[in-house]
């Protein structure tokens, strides 16, 4: 298995993300965030062959490219989601919440038909691999306040922001 990585600017900085053979995302992770590996080892030790080739990364780079320049608000680049059936349609209920707008982890365990399992939403936040694509940026706590990204509130507050500039901006 091959992955191909690249790093580019991000309203929250520097970002790492990999695609595989057939450009979907597999990875994205910021460069200042909180974390143990790198993409580079993270997909090493999951067995990836790590390469370089920005036409393989050239999608992605350019939808990520068109996100910080606030050109974009949804992603169309293929996902490889890899996670429980859970975990996926809590995903899957995340990339439903508009661009600038937030929910709680309780109104995402009721977009999934779970109520009351908002800590396992939040559990399934955080083995996300796709942050800003899969915006489990735009999740907070029932009382308003940011909780919870795995690379840091810091990184979090960035990516808040910047969708509310571009919104505006845009005078919505």
């Amino acid at each position: 298995m091959k992955a191909y990585v690249e790093e580019i600017g991000s309203p929250a900085g520097p970002l790492a993300f990999a695609v595989d053979e057939d450009g979907a995302l597999l990875w994205l992770q910021f460069t200042e965030g909180d974390y143990g590996r790198t993409v580079d080892e993270e997909l090493a030790r999951e067995g990836f062959e790590v390469r370089r080739d920005p036409s393989k990364t050239a999608r992605a780079r350019e939808e990520l490219s068109q996100y910080s320049a606030g050109e974009r608000r949804t992603f169309g680049l293929p996902l490889a989601l890899r996670g429980s059936d859970w975990q996926k349609a809590v995903w899957e209920a995340l990339m439903r919440i508009p661009f600038g707008e937030t929910r709680s982890y309780g109104e995402i365990a009721a977009m999934v038909g779970r109520p009351g399992a908002a800590r396992a939403v939040g559990r399934a936040n955080s083995t996300n691999r796709l942050a800003l694509v899969v915006p489990c940026h735009r999740v907070i706590g029932a009382n308003g306040t940011l909780t919870g990204f795995a690379g840091g509130l810091h990184l979090k507050t960035r990516l808040l922001e910047h969708e509310r500039r571009v919104l505006a901006a845009d005078g919505a």
